[in-house]
């Protein structure tokens, strides 16, 4: 989109050499915006723009610093995540806070979050750039207390373990949806095959965890049950619950690993 309009575009490797270090003090920038950036700012670039490198995060800081703050607010439950604009310092989001606003997490996933919170943060960003230029907003540091830390995602993490309780795995589903995906292992005609669980909700009904209740896709878990709505088979489009069970047998009593 920016190489389209003109714009430069730099992809570096590091930060860390001299040569990186100095094309980007060579820009003279009254600013730096930094969004879901894979590389570590060495300080000579934090303090290379006059107004320092302001950092959109996707949670209400000092909760869930890290790389994975979406996925893990919403596997632990959270009522609700937000965005916090912040000046950038040398700790893992440390640094002082220039605005913060909340967004309810209902029954979203993640990637659902994610897109509100990237709209969110575009208009948050705009405001912020004008209290900095103008020097009507100023950071305040972060709490001491309620410091979390929102670890990377493994993708084993996306396993259904059924002795867990329904609302758990419920989340689990809507914190790894789309990526890495929620799955679990069932046994075919020509095997494993592992399904993954793109929407499920949680009912009432109890059994032995990981057996089959109905033939409506009902999964006794540790403490309640898990319905699956929308699954999807490897190489297949994600499809209704319904779909998946005319071509894939999972009849009541059938019990998963």
């Amino acid at each position: 989109c920016a190489e389209a309009r003109g714009w430069p575009v730099r992809t570096p490797q590091t930060l860390r050499t001299p040569d990186a270090r100095a094309e980007f003090a060579r820009l003279d920038l009254d600013v730096a915006v930094v969004v879901a950036y894979g590389l570590i700012l060495p300080q000579a670039v934090l303090d290379a723009p006059r107004l320092g490198c302001v950092n959109v995060h996707a949670s209400l800081l000092p909760r869930w610093r890290g790389a994975a703050p979406i996925q893990r607010a919403v596997l632990a439950g959270d009522a609700e995540t937000g965005i916090t604009l912040m000046q950038m310092e040398a700790g893992l989001d440390t640094g002082p806070m220039l605005l913060r606003q909340a967004l309810a997490i209902d029954r979203l996933n993640a990637g659902e979050m994610h897109d509100r919170l990237a709209t969110l943060g575009a208009a948050m960003i705009d405001e912020a750039l004008q209290g900095l230029a103008g020097g009507t907003l100023s950071a305040t540091p972060q709490p001491a207390e309620g410091v979390t830390y929102a670890e990377k995602i493994d993708k084993a993490e996306g396993h259904l373990d059924w002795r867990e309780d329904a609302g758990a795995l419920e989340r689990r589903v809507r914190a790894f949806t789309p990526w890495p995906g929620a799955f679990f292992e069932v046994r075919g005609e020509k095997g494993g095959e592992r399904v993954k669980v793109l929407a499920a909700e949680v009912r009432a009904e109890k059994g032995a965890p990981g057996r089959v209740l109905d033939d409506a896709g009902t999964i006794a878990c540790g403490a309640g049950a898990l319905r699956l709505l929308t699954v999807q088979r490897a190489g297949k489009a994600p499809m209704p619950i319904e779909a998946f069970l005319r071509g894939f047998a999972l009849p009541a009593g059938t019990v998963l690993p």
